[in-house]
């Protein structure tokens, strides 16, 4: 339902489009890791993906569970709430290694949170956190890059600006962008795969950024 709503209501707020990788494929089973910006990016994500014929189970902050409907329904179509700096963090990695092992693919969002910044610019993704590398040197599952840009445009900043960029944004119609790269085989120690899984999915953020004509394509 979720990912039926995002591609329903993404175009509303502004104009999606989506690429991919010569050969990217997104298999059952595999992990979706894609770059944080906005509270509005997962739903452009799943949009996209939605359109690649892709329903993820999403990892997500277990705040999100409290909010009433959105909370019911995210626990009835099977999404992981992350309990950050808790000891039922670790429950969240069991519930996606079992999606994974029935074939369903799991979005992760390996940053852990959003970026404390007020403007709508693009920037690369911050450090990742350890719990993608964990994930795939337990299923085995490839990692496939994902890349957005664009949500920032939709909200962004603090509070009061957030609101204000959601409700104008079907005026405003903002370029929306996702791209989708090359699934990988995460190798090596944890910093490694940690190190190879960011290096993925900030390629696909620079694809993403670069439709969109952000300076943040030409950053080193």
């Amino acid at each position: 339902m979720l990912s039926r709503l995002a591609d329903v209501l993404v175009p509303v707020a502004g104009r999606l489009t989506v690429t991919t990788d010569p050969g990217a494929e997104l298999a059952p089973g595999s992990i979706i890791a894609a770059n944080h910006t906005s509270f509005a990016d997962p739903a452009v994500v799943l949009a996209a993906l939605h359109r690649l014929g892709v329903r993820p189970v999403v990892m997500a902050a277990a705040g999100l569970w409290r909010v009433p409907l959105l909370g019911r329904a995210l626990a009835g179509e099977g999404h992981i709430p992350v309990h950050r700096g808790d000891r039922r963090a670790a429950h969240a990695l069991d519930a996606a290694a079992e999606a994974l092992e029935q074939g369903r693919s799991v979005l992760i969002y390996a940053e852990g949170g959003l970026p404390r910044r007020t403007d709508a610019r693009e920037t690369a993704p911050e450090a990742f956190r350890s719990g993608l590398s964990r994930l795939s040197l337990r299923t085995g599952a490839p990692v496939v890059p994902v890349g957005q840009a664009g949500a920032r445009r939709i909200i962004s900043g603090n509070a009061t600006k957030q609101l204000a960029g959601l409700l104008t944004s079907p005026l405003r119609r903002p370029e929306l962008h996702v791209h989708v790269g090359t699934p990988l085989s995460l190798a090596g120690d944890s910093a490694a795969r940690t190190a190879q899984a960011r290096t993925a999915v900030t390629t696909a953020w620079r694809t993403a950024t670069a439709q969109l004509g952000e300076p943040a394509a030409l950053a080193a």
